[in-house]
């Protein structure tokens, strides 16, 4: 069934003049509420205060209409599949924002509760509402009911993709070729600095939220999952990632293109954590990376390639496909040749739990499920051959999709966002092509540990894993 196209909808008429007016959506067409104390900024997936073009437009908002502004985030318990690793790096994230929105003199608050509550429970005084803008289910539909139900105008503002999805097109996408040519014609407009604002009403609009100023306790008193212990090799918020990508930038980055695809190296810039999280903006990472070299170089290129285009490809998956995360939809060729070589031997096979505790016969494949159960990151090209071997040694293709969406939503810091539905659906054919039919894996891509060995060193990614690991292990007191 083909996806019914979607049109971009008109911005509001009073948008931020620095911002691009396709960023900018009425999710409801109500006046400013007269009564109203406040603007409210329902900070929810862009967790951050620079180059935030959904916190700007509400500065910009409530200057116009002479008010103060609130920032607000929900604090929910139990969001999907999360654990104390998730929550550990973004509450800590949270306590930077604190930081930097108080140097700012803008009231933040955190309050516990379902995000669409917690906006809803904060509108009621909102002469305005402006939201930023997620693409995942949950995230979707607590904007339709704050939007619904608010009772005043409510302003969604995007400033998680360079492109604004719809902008760069109408449908969902075969592959990253076809997408590429439809952002690369925004792409200089939309690649622009943001400048900060200053709020004019600096009044503190006296809410009551959670206490930031020791962000362990405040952990300490959640209802989580806490089987997976936290990373603490990588610290969460705004500033440690900017410390993160200028250390890259200084060290590693003029040998991205050459070292990208070689999991033994670390020629990485560790920006998906950070990215997935809303605490540095794909357009400041993007600026910076420019900006570091003395001309666009293959470097460069290679790096934006997979920051724009390769990251919002699976943003275009998961808002045009609504079954994002079902093994249902996959393409239907990859279903098929899956379903015809369902009945093949596998040999090995594996349980899910031999899988998860990494017990299985290849050396390689058990070093990176360590990395990833220890260090909550794993590089990119041992990722698809991790996702390779599951498929393989599952007893069915259906199994080995829901093993590895489960272990790459518990394990990775920067599980459970459009990537990593993209990712995982990808290792079974999705945004790719059919290749020569092999046994279990009928024609969807095939990778092996022959394939790995020669076009990497991954017995030197086995030891670099164990060194990771072990530096995990000892920051989380041996865990």
């Amino acid at each position: 069934m083909a996806t019914p196209k979607k049109r971009l909808p008109e911005p509001p008429a009073d948008v931020h003049p620095g911002i691009q007016a396709e960023r900018v959506q009425l999710l409801i067409d109500l006046p400013v509420r007269e009564s109203g104390r406040y603007v409210l900024y329902w900070m929810q997936q862009a967790q951050r205060t620079e180059l935030n073009h959904a916190l700007e437009h509400a500065v910009h908002r409530a200057n116009e209409l002479g008010l103060p502004l609130l920032v607000a985030f929900g604090l929910m318990d139990d969001y999907p599949e999360a654990n104390l690793r998730h929550y550990h790096f973004m509450v800590h994230g949270l306590a930077d924002v604190a930081a930097a929105l108080e140097r700012r003199r803008i009231a933040f608050v955190v309050q516990r509760g379902a995000p669409d509550q917690v906006a809803l429970r904060l509108a009621a005084e909102a002469a305005l509402v402006v939201c930023d803008r997620g693409y995942l289910r949950p995230q979707r539909a607590w904007r339709e009911r704050v939007a619904a139900e608010a009772g005043c105008a409510v302003v969604q503002v995007e400033s998680d993709v360079v492109v604004p999805v719809e902008l760069a097109s109408d449908k969902k996408e075969s592959a990253a070729r076809t997408l590429r040519p439809k952002i690369t014609r925004h792409l200089e407009r939309f690649l622009v600095p943001l400048p900060e604002a200053r709020l004019d009403d600096t009044t503190d609009p006296g809410v009551q939220g959670e206490d930031l100023s020791d962000p362990d306790t405040l952990l300490d008193s959640l209802t989580l999952d806490r089987t997976v212990p936290p990373v603490l090799l990588f610290e969460g918020g705004t500033s440690a990632g900017k410390q993160v990508l200028a250390d890259f930038l200084a060290s590693r980055f003029a040998e991205y293109a050459a070292h990208r695809n070689q999991p033994q190296t670390d020629h990485v810039s560790h920006m998906s954590k950070y990215l997935h999280f809303g605490q540095l903006s794909p357009v400041f990472i993007a600026l910076q990376v420019r900006q570091h070299a003395d001309r666009v170089d293959e470097n460069v290129e290679t790096y934006l390639e997979e920051l724009v285009v390769r990251r919002e490809l699976p943003m275009n998956f998961v808002f045009y496909e609504p079954r994002y995360d079902s093994y249902e939809q996959l393409p239907a060729w990859a279903r098929q040749t899956l379903a015809e070589h369902a009945a093949d031997r596998r040999d090995p096979q594996y349980t899910p739990q031999q899988l998860e505790d990494a017990q299985t016969a290849d050396p390689y494949w058990n070093a990176a499920m360590e990395e990833m159960r220890y260090a909550g990151y794993l590089h990119n090209y041992m990722r698809m051959y991790w996702g390779k071997k599951i498929l393989e040694w599952s007893a069915t293709p259906q199994e080995a999709y829901a093993t590895t969406l489960r272990l790459n939503n518990t394990y990775f810091v920067d599980g459970r966002d459009a990537n990593s539905y993209a990712n995982v659906a990808w290792v079974f054919g999705q945004h790719d092509r059919g290749w020569t039919e092999r046994t279990v894996f009928g024609k969807t891509r095939y990778m092996n540990a022959a394939g790995l060995e020669r076009k990497a060193d991954p017995a030197a990614f086995v030891e670099k894993a164990a060194r990771t690991v072990e530096a995990a292990r000892r920051a989380v007191g041996g865990t």
